[in-house]
């Protein structure tokens, strides 16, 4: 079974990337806590790509990063690579979108999650980004997930992520469709 780390120091990361690795056998790991990653990358792939880099060549083995975020056509792409600290917590970032939208008629938005899976040598052998559009509501709606989850509408599921199931939102968000883009090439990865 190949060690994969997670180029992340968050468990809550490390169990939602398991959910989508689990059919290919790995064991995934935590990045050791001593290795901190600047994101100097001015897009979420090139922070995605640096995460998975840095880690793979630290630690010699196989890392799988991803970066993500919101962005809203209104506020220019805001808060995209800044969408966690937008606020303080969940809730004070929501309220400071929700100001910043009010009044605007343009609501689109769309989450973007990146992905990089480095070599133990720091070569990057795959990478994908998944695009989940949808809308800002005026306000939330749904108690499942976190972060932005209540008040992104996704106009296909009628539904915000806050609403919907876990299954439901592994298979129609950003991170579900960076996955499903890429998984048919990790299974065919030669990993020690």
């Amino acid at each position: 079974m190949p060690t994969v780390i997670v180029a992340t120091g968050n468990p809550g990361k490390l169990k939602e990337m398991q959910v989508y690795l689990t059919p290919l056998g790995w064991d995934l790991q935590l990045k050791p806590q001593e290795i901190d990653v600047d994101e100097t990358g001015i897009t979420f792939i090139e922070n995605a790509r640096l995460k998975a880099r840095e880690v793979a060549i630290a630690t010699n083995q196989w890392a799988i990063a991803d970066d993500s975020g919101l962005q809203i056509n209104a506020l220019n792409g805001a808060p995209g690579l800044y969408s966690a600290r937008y606020g303080k917590d969940d809730q004070d970032r929501i309220n400071r979108v929700l100001r910043e939208l009010s009044g605007s008629e343009d609501r689109s938005a769309q989450f973007v999650c990146a992905l990089a899976l480095a070599r133990p040598d720091g070569t990057i052998a795959l990478e994908t980004e998944g695009i989940c559009p949808g809308e800002i509501l005026t306000e939330p709606k749904g108690s499942n997930g976190f972060g932005y989850d209540p008040i992104f509408y996704v106009p296909s599921q009628g539904k915000t992520f806050a609403e919907m199931s876990d299954p439901q939102k592994e298979t129609h968000s950003h991170r579900g469709i960076a996955f499903a883009q890429i998984m048919e090439q990790l299974r065919q990865l030669p990993m020690p």
